[in-house]
């Protein structure tokens, strides 16, 4: 068996203050950042420029499907480079161009335009932090590292809705959009906070093996890679959770522009302010439940049994205050997800050099889950109408739970991941 790198090797491991603030302000000032516009763009495009919920949708689609086609490239080019500071600033500098061709040219080319364009360059974001923070800290410290990360991230999230809402009501949509710029120019200022030196790139990439003259193996195929069936399983269920999930909120936001015109931005920065509160308190939780020896598995289960409770409620409710409530439920899920999702990767890849292309794949998951959701609710909503659009996603989401509960196995103190054939899905995962 080769050699690994010690636990004291990995405890000794400690990087600077400094660093490890650069990483906090590089969390909180890119939760605004990676995400783009979000359902703010939904709310602009139906209130302001009066467009049908079909083009809505595909304008909304466009930025997920970009994001799932360059997520394994993504991966790829984390892994291999070591400029990941100044991949995660040009990423940031990107979504800020995007984000002001919207604002000046809210035209349907220019802005689908503007959509890939920020779903390409946030591909790079999150396998980009991962792999930093795997980098500073190590394995050992990574499941508190994520933790933080997401506490950090929502906090921003925070920050940023109700600074987006408060200027969406007070000034107008575009500062919106101006406001994602600040937060883009500021990542990229931070990111240099955090030295270089002290990032193993090794170790960033999951590789922790080495071979009999010593060297550090050559990362695992992607060939092999896909025949591990755990992470397809995996994969599998982070689409059908966003697959569930993702368009509800933007739905929500198109309920409220329709029905309570002008009130729409405050109830919506509401929802997404709540939410990211929970949010902050559930990441640190999870971190906790962790600590404490309590399984991936079951905390995964938590944040899918959520999405089916979320789509029914909404269905029923067009009340800004009752939407608001609902939203809470997101944050449960979504805090769960942002910590549960970079853990269980980091579980299933230890020992393949394959980190941040699993990072990438789970995000290239996300975003074909966002992009089915969007599109298919967007016309289902055409067709049938909002409740017909939150029952659907419903539907979704409990197959996303089932599928999960039958197939993926607890993965909690892994240290080889499980190369069994993906044909054993078959007769379901021990």
């Amino acid at each position: 068996m080769s050699p690994r790198r010690t636990d004291g090797q990995e405890r000794n491991r400690a990087p600077s203050q400094r660093s490890l603030r650069g990483l906090d302000g590089l969390n909180f000032l890119l939760a605004d950042v990676r995400d783009g516009l979000g359902p703010f763009l939904a709310v602009f495009l139906k209130a302001e420029q009066h467009w049908p919920p079909g083009a809505i949708g595909i304008a909304m689609a466009a930025s997920s499907i970009a994001a799932a086609f360059w997520q394994i490239p993504a991966g790829l080019l984390v892994d291999s480079l070591r400029f990941k500071r100044l991949l995660v600033a040009v990423s940031g500098l990107l979504v800020a161009a995007g984000c002001l061709l919207v604002a000046f040219h809210p035209q349907f080319a220019a802005v689908v335009a503007a959509q890939v364009t920020l779903g390409a360059a946030s591909a790079v974001i999150p396998p980009a932090l991962a792999a930093l923070s795997l980098g500073l800290v190590g394995h050992r410290r990574l499941d508190a590292r994520i933790s933080r990360n997401e506490s950090f991230n929502h906090g921003g999230n925070f920050v940023a809705a109700g600074m987006a809402g408060s200027l969406g009501y007070t000034l107008g949509y575009d500062w919106i959009f101006y406001l994602v710029c600040f937060f883009a120019v500021a990542s990229a200022a931070v990111v240099n906070l955090i030295n270089p030196a002290e990032i193993d790139h090794e170790l960033a990439r999951g590789g922790e093996e080495r071979d009999a003259n010593g060297q550090f193996k050559a990362p695992l195929s992607v060939r092999d890679l896909f025949a591990r069936k755990d992470l397809v399983i995996f994969l599998i269920s982070v689409v059908l959770f966003h697959f569930g999930n993702a368009a509800m909120l933007p739905m929500a936001g198109q309920v409220l522009a329709q029905t309570h015109p002008g009130s729409d931005t405050i109830a919506l920065s509401a929802c997404i302010i709540a939410a990211q509160l929970i949010m902050v308190g559930v990441a640190w939780a999870v971190g906790k439940a962790m600590a404490a020896g309590i399984g991936r598995k079951p905390i995964f289960l938590v944040a899918l049994a959520t999405l089916p409770v979320r789509g029914i409620l909404f269905s029923f409710t067009t009340n800004p205050y009752g939407v608001v409530a609902i939203q809470l439920l997101d944050g449960v899920a979504a805090g769960i997800f942002g910590v549960i999702a970079v853990v269980i990767a980091s579980d299933l890849m230890r020992g393949t050099g394959r980190f941040n292309l699993a990072q990438g794949l789970v995000a290239l998951c996300v975003g074909v889950g966002a992009a089915l959701s969007n599109f298919v609710s967007g016309f289902i909503i055409e067709w049938y109408g909002y409740g017909a659009g939150f029952l659907s996603l419903t539907a979704v989401a409990l197959a996303a739970f089932g599928f999960f509960a039958l197939f993926m196995p607890e993965t909690r103190g892994r240290t080889e991941p499980n190369a069994a054939p993906i044909a054993a899905l078959a007769v379901g995962a021990r």
